[in-house]
């Protein structure tokens, strides 16, 4: 670990400081002014938590017969479930796009 000397600033020269002003010139300090005190906001409402999905979504029961849902991968094979995206089935496994039909 090399430390990097430090720049020491050159003193300026006599010739260019600005002679000293009066104390009646010098700008005047700002009189420190009490903050009314904050009012406290209502907090938000906390959204409701959205159900996560599992399998059973995956699958429609009507009677004793058992529907999927969504398609299944191409490539992947059964069990693996594609994404329903608004104009697309997508596999979250190997990345294969199906576009749905207009």
């Amino acid at each position: 670990m090399s430390k990097k000397p430090e720049k020491k600033e050159a003193a300026p020269s006599e010739a260019t400081k600005e002679p000293a002003k009066p104390a009646a010139e010098a700008p005047k300090k700002e009189e420190a002014k009490p903050k009314p005190a904050a009012v406290a906001a209502p907090k938000a409402e906390k959204k409701a938590k959205k159900e996560e999905k599992g399998i059973h979504a995956m699958y429609k029961v009507e009677g004793d017969k058992v529907s999927r849902q969504r398609p299944t991968c191409e490539r992947c094979g059964p069990g693996y479930f594609m994404a329903d995206h608004h104009e697309r089935y997508t596999c979250g496994h190997c990345g294969f796009t199906r576009y749905k039909r207009a």
